[in-house]
């Protein structure tokens, strides 16, 4: 497991040429709007208001950079799924994000993150769809465990599975925030991406 020291924000960006430099290997974390992305990286990285906790979902617009003792980032993307933003909006953040995931080649990993509670919805299919065809590195994380008891959590997996067309063997990290379930099971898996012990 690897042991986190010195984090720093880095920058924000609107566009994939503006990535930071020097360029250092990317752990990429994506979701709906309100699954929790800036809670779990604050809890990763132990920081309490490092990302944002918005209490209006959407609100995230840019790519956000975390720098993790100048080894690697942690990038924050902006939020899908959420009702009031519009269209145009949408097709904005599509086209920024498919710029960041495409041709990146310090990307190891983009955890998509859906709420273990709502399950997968039809934008977390379509984006795990997307990932699959163009091949991109990714793995499924479900967050806000603690709201939902130990015995659901193969009920709630094999849900979630089965609603993205998944095996019943693939993958897949329960995490809390709140409780701090999974972090140490997620910060080995980022250190095992890091060394290239994980494929």
């Amino acid at each position: 497991m690897i042991k986190i020291k010195n984090v720093q924000y880095v920058k924000s960006i609107l566009s994939a040429n503006e990535r930071p430099i020097p360029a250092l290997p990317e752990i990429a974390f994506v979701g709906r709007s309100n699954v929790g992305k800036s809670s779990l990286i604050n809890c990763l990285v132990n920081v309490k208001n490092l990302a944002r906790v918005s209490k209006q979902p959407g609100k995230t617009r840019a790519i956000n950079y975390f720098s993790v003792d100048n080894r690697f980032y942690l990038v924050d993307l902006p939020g899908y799924g959420f009702a009031k933003v519009s269209k145009s909006a949408q097709v904005d953040w599509q086209r920024v994000i498919e710029a960041y995931l495409l041709n990146n080649q310090q990307i190891r990993r983009i955890l998509v993150l859906i709420d273990s509670k709502v399950g997968a919805k039809e934008n977390d299919r379509q984006l795990i769809e997307w990932l699959e065809f163009n091949r991109a590195p990714y793995r499924v994380v479900a967050t806000k465990v603690d709201k939902i008891s130990r015995s659901e959590r193969a009920v709630q997996a094999r849900k979630i599975r089965e609603a993205l067309n998944q095996s019943r063997n693939e993958p897949l990290l329960f995490f809390s925030a709140k409780d701090r379930t999974g972090r140490e099971e997620l910060l080995k898996y980022i250190g095992e991406l890091l060394e290239g012990s994980e494929k």
